[in-house]
């Protein structure tokens, strides 16, 4: 029976990889108490595990006496030298070899439960320390169920279930049980049970690494990785920096013809990735930030963290991005509160392609400006009465009409345009101010590397 059960713990190191003198020390410990139940809290004993044999030996050591007085640490004379056969004297120590017959099949069960019991609990605190240590790292698994009420998705990895909630999800993603995914380890929780390892696709520790893995660069620290906004499965920005003046840190992050930056774009279902050059110069920032938009100004508040920029009335909705997005993102990655204004003069007058009124002009007119090349309102009101009867060969009274129409129409299209971009600033300051207000007010910290 000792050999069985060496044995099935040995199995134990062996698949589960737990350490062998841990175990040993478990036995021990169990064993152990096994002696104290039987003979005795004060009895002496000495558990011997040889997991290289396969075998378990239990000394029990007690004290020759004329009179036994404690029988839990004492033996008389007469029965020591029984049990022995030896010529035993007074004073010296009696060891009794005990089996596990010796302790009844009770006391055997409750120190085998206790057994799986502080296995278990090993198996929990290796799992726990494990995957605490990769918080921030990438691991990958296989996909084997998804709980459709909750949204979440058990992974399995090294014979471990890892959780990706609903929330750490990217939302455009479908999942299919036998995929292979990759993801961070988010967090890791105690319970009752084994760990709770949450794992994130969302998380901007997610993209890092995977810019660590597809640009050598900056695994290696010559391109350092600044700053991560993002909006998971839409868009994200990413600041870096080159510690070698010979090295462009975007061209290197985007890599020949984008291959570097498209296997990341893959990995997170097309999302959208703007990489852009660090510097600790806040207005310079902000601009690259706001890319693609053109500012006509920039006033920043550093010590208040506020930015408010300054866009023409095509470069509002540029500068704000679909859903206020563009403008978001900017906000995060330069840890600035950044309030979008439309240029009060505009430098250029509004205008508007021809083909807009061709249904008002009709085919055969439109042609005829479309021959003479007007290609906008504003092609046409800028020549006289005159110079268009001479040019179209149409009556005086026909041009007067085009004239009072295109303008009308142009106003009205002016007015329009205005009201949008009033609108989509509005829109957007008015959603950074709610995300503001539902989020911790903390600028985005320089992403650190994990050592």
């Amino acid at each position: 029976m000792n050999h069985e059960i060496v044995e099935s713990f040995a199995q134990m190191v062996r698949e589960k990889g737990i350490d062998k003198d841990i175990l040993v020390g478990i036995i021990e410990d169990i064993f152990g108490m096994m002696v104290k139940k039987k003979y005795g809290l004060n009895a002496r004993y000495d558990v011997v595990v040889n997991m290289d044999k396969g075998d378990i030996e239990i000394y029990l050591e007690k004290e020759v006496v004329e009179t036994v007085e404690d029988p839990s640490v004492q033996i008389s004379l007469k029965d020591a030298r029984a049990k022995s056969g030896d010529e035993l004297n007074v004073g010296e120590d009696y060891v009794e070899i005990l089996s596990l017959a010796d302790f009844g099949r009770r006391l055997v069960i409750s120190a085998k439960q206790n057994l799986n019991q502080r296995i278990k609990e090993i198996e929990r605190d290796s799992i726990f320390t494990e995957y605490t240590n990769s918080i921030g790292e990438i691991v990958v698994g296989e996909i084997y169920q998804i709980r459709k009420g909750k949204g979440e998705i058990l992974v399995m990895h090294n014979k471990n279930e890892l959780i990706l909630p609903r929330s750490e999800q990217i939302y455009k993603e479908r999942y299919k049980k036998g995929d292979t995914i990759r993801a961070i380890v988010k967090e890791v929780r105690k319970g009752s049970g084994n760990p709770t390892v949450i794992i994130s696709r969302t998380d901007p520790q997610f993209l890092m690494r995977l810019f660590e893995i597809e640009i050598p660069e900056i695994y290696d620290g010559i391109i350092e990785l600044k700053r991560i906004a993002r909006e998971p499965g839409d868009r994200a920005k990413v600041a870096v920096i080159s510690h070698d003046e010979r090295i462009d840190a975007v061209g290197a992050c985007v890599g020949m013809k984008g291959v570097r930056i498209h296997a990341i774009v893959r990995e997170l279902n097309n999302e959208n990735i703007d990489v852009i050059n660090f510097t600790e110069d806040p207005t310079a920032f902000i601009q690259r930030a706001l890319a693609p938009a053109k500012l006509k100004n920039i006033q920043v508040d550093v010590e208040n963290k506020k930015a408010v920029i300054i866009v023409s009335a095509d470069q509002v909705s540029l500068a704000i991005g679909k859903g206020g997005q563009n403008v978001r993102l900017a906000s995060k990655l330069a840890g600035f509160d950044i309030l979008v204004q439309k240029e009060g003069v505009e430098e250029e007058e509004y205008d508007m392609d021809l083909s807009e009124f061709r249904e008002e002009l009709g085919d055969v007119l439109f042609h005829k400006f479309f021959d003479e090349n007007f290609q906008s309102v504003r092609d046409v009101l800028q020549k006289t009465k005159e110079e268009l009867v001479s040019t179209l060969g149409i009556e005086p009274e026909k041009v007067e009409e085009i004239i009072i129409m295109l303008k009308k129409g142009l106003e009205e299209a002016e007015v329009e345009s205005e009201e949008e971009a009033e609108e989509l600033i509005a829109e957007a300051n008015a959603s950074l101010q709610e995300e503001k207000k539902s989020a911790e007010p903390e600028s985005p910290d320089p992403v650190e590397k994990k050592e």
